[in-house]
């Protein structure tokens, strides 16, 4: 278990992105622009904000 944080930030919108990719976002918890969770550094995590790398910033708690 990693005890490590990121907080992922929408800071681009998902209109016209592909299914993939917004089923990403809703499953990180980002709907709105400038919307922000934070989340636990876990495999499944890493891999949806590696699908929607281009759509948010992310930061390393």
């Amino acid at each position: 278990m990693s005890d490590k944080k990121i907080k992922i930030i929408l800071k681009r919108s998902s209109i016209g992105s592909k299914k993939n990719q917004i089923a990403s976002l809703r499953g990180l918890g980002l709907r709105k622009t400038n919307s922000s969770v934070i989340r636990d550094s876990s495999p499944e995590v890493l891999g949806m904000i590696k699908v929607v790398n281009h759509l948010v910033n992310v930061e390393e708690m």
